[in-house]
This record gives C-alpha cells, structure tokens and sequence, in this order.
C-alpha cells in the first residue's frame, strides 16, 4: 500500500513540476495521471503492484470530491457573480458529449458493408 502511494506521488510531483516548469493551464495532478497512464500502456510492470491499492481508492472515490467541494462554497460569492457563464458552459460541453457519445455508438454499431450483404445473399438451394 505504501509502495503504491509513493508511485502516485511520483507521478504527481513530476506532472508538477512539468505543469510548473512549462507554465502550463494544466494541474500537474492530470499531467501525472497522464504519464501513469501512458507508463502503464506501454510498460505494465507496475501494476500488480499498484492494482488493488488503487482499486480501494476508487471505492471510496466520493470522499476525494469533498475538498472540491469545500472550495466550492468557499468561492460561493465569486461563482455567485459568475454563475451565467458557468450555466452556459456546463449546458454547452454536456450537449457535445452527448453527441459526441451518440455519433461514436452510431459508428462503432454500424456493421461492416461486406458483412451486410453477406447476411443477405440466398443460398443456393441444392437438388
């Protein structure tokens, strides 16, 4: 468990320090969980060791909303202020997603052409 918590803040600290480094708008959190990601693509040695600490990590996903949430009602007056750009946006993002989810389950159902006619052609019927 402990080895697994080091990887993590590995990964953390250096997607810090590249969000910083280069100035990104990006959360080094998301950059580290982006290099965890492609590390584990392209090499999967580390996962034995970090799967079933990871996996009671997201049972208790929840609780990792808290702190968000605690910011949010921090900042209540300034999102107050702002709150029609906010609306505009989450509306916005939510109807491309799900078109986005539509067109991408609309491509991935449709059958293959050749697989079509071939479910169409009759059989010759033997004598």
């Amino acid at each position: 468990m402990l080895q697994t918590f080091a990887i993590l803040l590995v990964f953390q600290t250096v997607g810090e320090v590249i969000s910083y480094a280069l100035r990104l708008p990006v959360p080094g959190p998301v950059i580290g969980m982006l290099l965890l990601f492609g590390w584990l693509v392209f090499d999967n040695r580390l996962l034995p060791i970090i799967q079933n600490t990871t996996s009671d990590l997201l049972k208790h996903l929840s609780l990792l909303f808290v702190p968000a949430g605690v910011g949010i009602m921090v900042h209540a007056s300034r999102i107050g202020g702002e709150w029609m750009p906010i609306v505009i946006s989450l509306v916005i993002s939510t109807w491309l997603a799900i078109a986005v989810t539509a067109l991408v389950t609309r491509a991935l159902m449709r059958k293959p052409p050749e697989a079509v006619t071939d479910a169409v052609e009759p059989t010759e019927a033997q004598p």
